[in-house]
């Protein structure tokens, strides 16, 4: 299986799909791998273009390392990937804490190589309700999370498919092999990598990281998304990067590349060949 090494080496699985078209690199939320982007990265490599997917540190085929389950660090590893590749005119698309990190990577390493930016059910700007973001979440959400992680995570993962992350509680029709899948890739996760990336996911501030984003950028998000919801999510990074676009999609989840699978694809495709 292909590798890149980090700088504090540690191996960073990654998928490399597809044609010498156009990159696409593909960064999954919390607590997934490169898996829950398989069904996109088929499509788009189907449609001419080269799509890779990494499992970020201490998720899926990724070193579990005890130290850097922080978002610059997180960064600092695309960086890697993409000078190991190098790769240029990319069109990044984050999913959920994947959005966090494509933002951050564009923070600290610049758009030199980057084309577009797609963020899906992202977590930036910021999550976590502070004095100066009194539109945020509070904390207690998030120590809950904690919590379910520290004492029963495989309990945790299950709650999560079973309700607010595909909006089963909502009534939408998500097949059990979904949930499973979700349940299956959450557990391949190392157990303080993904305690340490709820905070990673929560309290980091991408304001700063918004920006700075100086290529064309598509924001979708889901109106009714129980996990990023969307007037902390979304909406408000639409409005930080000067120009972007804003795709709400009307009652969605928050597991947007399951849920609206073919609708996303579309979006997808339509914006990288834009």
């Amino acid at each position: 299986m292909p590798y890149v090494i980090a700088d504090d080496g540690a191996r960073i699985f990654y998928k490399d799909w597809g044609s010498s078209g156009t990159p696409v690199i593909l960064s999954h939320g919390w607590p997934l791998n490169a898996d829950a982007w398989d069904a996109a990265a088929r499509f788009l490599a189907e449609h001419g273009h080269r799509v890779i997917a990494h499992d970020r540190r201490g998720h899926g085929r990724s070193s579990q390392t005890w130290n850097g389950n922080e978002m610059d660090t997180y960064a600092d590893d695309l960086a890697r990937l993409i000078e190991h590749l190098d790769l240029t005119d990319i069109t990044l698309v984050g999913h959920a804490t994947g959005g966090g990190e494509i933002v951050r990577y564009l923070g600290r390493h610049g758009s030199s190589r980057v084309a577009r930016l797609v963020l899906v059910s992202a977590v930036p700007p910021l999550m976590l309700r502070t004095d100066d973001n009194p539109e945020g979440l509070p904390i207690d959400v998030f120590d809950g999370i904690r919590a379910g992680e520290a004492s029963d995570r495989s309990q945790l993962y299950l709650d999560l498919a079973d309700g607010p992350f595909f909006g089963n509680n909502r009534n939408n029709d998500v097949s059990q092999g979904v949930r499973d899948a979700f349940w299956l890739q959450s557990m391949a996760s190392g157990h303080r990598g993904a305690y340490e990336c709820i905070a990673a996911f929560s309290a980091t501030d991408f304001r700063p990281d918004l920006a700075m984003v100086d290529v064309p950028t598509l924001v979708i998000h889901g109106s009714d998304d129980q996990i990023v919801p969307f007037e902390v999510g979304g909406k408000r990074s639409a409005a930080a990067i000067a120009g972007a676009a804003l795709t709400v999609y009307e009652d969605g989840a928050h597991g947007l590349p399951d849920t609206e699978r073919d609708r996303l694809h579309a979006d997808l495709l339509a914006f990288i060949d834009s």
